[in-house]
């Protein structure tokens, strides 16, 4: 790759597009959340409207976890989910984020442990092709034993980014093998009911992270 950060730029400008023609309710509260610093700045008052309340994001999914096992959003009921798509074989952004959410919710562990004894967290892969259950599950526990890894048939990757508005692309081959694959890097807060909340602001770092978790987690 020439030039990483432009590509990315690129590749983002594609997935914003993608996301207007195909999920326009998303645009408001994203556009709200924006405003707040994708999650808020501060405390949240206890009347506060979430950023992504009401948006169309979320889902029932059915999809596999590290030891094979089917799982479906009804198994996360009653807890609050930080959720990520992403691939294993990522050289940048998805480790970079995924320490990210680990790390903040360490953070959190130790400023508000009821709190983060009430999230958890979901990597969804948008490679199925190579990230298998095994894959999948070996790269989530490498940041926190509390990220669930998860995969599934193609079809229903696709069905779950659909859900959650996920944009991804597979790029060229590369020299010598293997392939980049080109995604949107939004990652969700959503309420024990899979409602979405927030934003959660990876991309910020981990105190960020926890900042947000905080705010939006009772």
């Amino acid at each position: 790759m020439k030039d990483h950060g432009l590509q990315r730029a690129i590749y983002h400008s594609k997935a914003v597009g993608v996301m207007t023609r195909l999920f326009p309710s998303l645009l408001a509260p994203l556009a709200l959340a924006a405003s707040l610093g994708l999650s808020g700045c501060g405390p949240a008052q206890p009347d506060a409207q979430a950023p992504l309340a009401g948006a169309k994001i979320g889902g029932p999914f059915q999809l596999t976890d590290a030891k094979g096992r089917t799982v479906t959003d009804r198994d996360f009921a009653g807890r609050y989910r930080v959720v990520y798509f992403g691939y294993t074989f990522c050289p940048d952004v998805c480790p970079t984020d995924m320490q990210a959410i680990a790390a903040g919710l360490k953070l959190l562990d130790k400023s508000a442990p009821a709190k983060a004894a009430k999230i958890v967290p979901l990597f969804i892969t948008v490679d199925p092709e190579r990230d298998t259950a095994e894959v999948v599950g070996r790269f989530a526990a490498a940041f926190d034993p509390r990220v669930v890894g998860l995969t599934g048939t193609p079809a229903q990757i696709g069905a779950v980014k659909k859900a959650y508005a996920i944009w991804s692309a597979k790029g060229e081959p590369a020299p010598g093998g293997g392939y980049l694959v080109n995604h949107s890097r939004q990652v969700y807060l959503m309420n024990p009911q899979g409602k979405p909340l927030a934003l959660v602001p990876a991309d910020e770092g981990p105190e960020a992270v926890a900042k947000t978790l905080d705010q939006w987690v009772r």
